[in-house]
């Protein structure tokens, strides 16, 4: 088993929990996932299984797109629903007031990561110092969220519906608890829904029961995705067959004998002669020859 199989991670379940539960079915222990998802949220975690690994790494879509519910008036240690109310404002929002604010967080911006957060700082996990009570200095970070969207709001019980697309390491409801500071309220998440990762979707997902069911069919292979949909964004180089035998040695090919090649593309996905999809390469224009990048088969 080689490949990518979409979970549609439940809530209360760590990232880690859903690898290790996987574990369990598949009885494989060569998995990965990518993107880590709080337990409040549910939705797309796609997992790496078998040689599948070695792409977690290297992925070439990192953006990710979200629904995130919300209540403004309210400020938590958490920054959530989960989390310890600290705050409570009865200040009135109208819908006006929260779009306008929303062109503020769109865009490259800088962000705070939380103290409830996988972030490390001098070697320590933030979360397992939020847990002692403990607050530390952190970096601010520069994210990048390409859309903002208010879905739904509703100014009487100042609850709404964002949708959100953004970068890797962008923490959703940071943006929220911001937003609600700017507007001079407060503001937590009250739920959370990954709708897409890595170009994969919630169509390509699978339940854990469904996963477990499949595998007691001995039909589980049917639900991996082949590796090669992680790079679809990338230019696709085909080799030949003795190209084919040198790139998989590690010898760096010369790129005026490749089809294929353009000057205005760095990074390709590589395909050996059968057709398989061998890993990525990058094409070192100067020295005048493809370099490898990942070998995945």
């Amino acid at each position: 088993m080689n490949g990518i199989l979409c979970v549609n991670k439940p809530q209360e379940f760590t990232s880690f929990d859903v690898v290790a539960k996987l574990r369990g079915i598949l009885q494989i222990k060569r998995l990965g996932h990518g993107g880590t998802l709080d337990p409040m949220a549910t939705g797309v975690l796609p997992v790496f299984v078998g040689n599948a690994t070695k792409a977690c790494d290297i992925m070439p879509d990192n953006t990710k797109s979200y629904r995130a519910g919300f209540r403004l008036g309210a400020v938590s240690d958490t920054q959530d629903v989960w989390g310890e109310v600290r705050e409570c404002s009865d200040k009135t929002v109208d819908r006006n007031s929260v779009e306008a604010v929303l062109l503020l967080f769109t865009g490259k911006i800088m962000q705070l990561p939380p103290m409830y957060s996988a972030v490390q700082v001098n070697g320590q996990r933030l979360y397992d110092l939020a847990r002692q009570g403990i607050e530390v200095e952190r970096q601010a970070r520069e994210i990048e969220v390409t859309a903002l969207t208010l879905e739904e709001y509703d100014s009487s019980s100042r609850e709404g519906v964002l949708s959100v697309s953004c970068g890797k390491g962008t923490y959703i409801r940071t943006i929220i608890s911001d937003i609600g500071e700017r507007l001079g309220c407060g503001g937590i998440m009250t739920s959370l829904v990954r709708t897409s990762s890595g170009g994969f979707g919630l169509a390509d997902c699978h339940t854990l029961e469904e996963i477990q069911q499949a595998r007691d069919e001995n039909r589980v292979e049917e639900l991996i995705l082949p590796i090669e949909r992680v790079f679809e964004t990338l230019p696709r180089l085909r080799l030949g067959e003795a190209q084919t035998r040198m790139y998989r040695n590690g010898v760096k090919l010369d790129i005026a004998r490749l089809r294929g090649i353009s000057r205005d593309k760095d990074c390709y996905g590589v395909y050996g002669s059968d057709g398989c999809f061998i890993g990525t390469a990058f094409a070192d224009f100067e020295g005048g020859v493809l370099r490898v990048g990942k070998n995945l088969g």
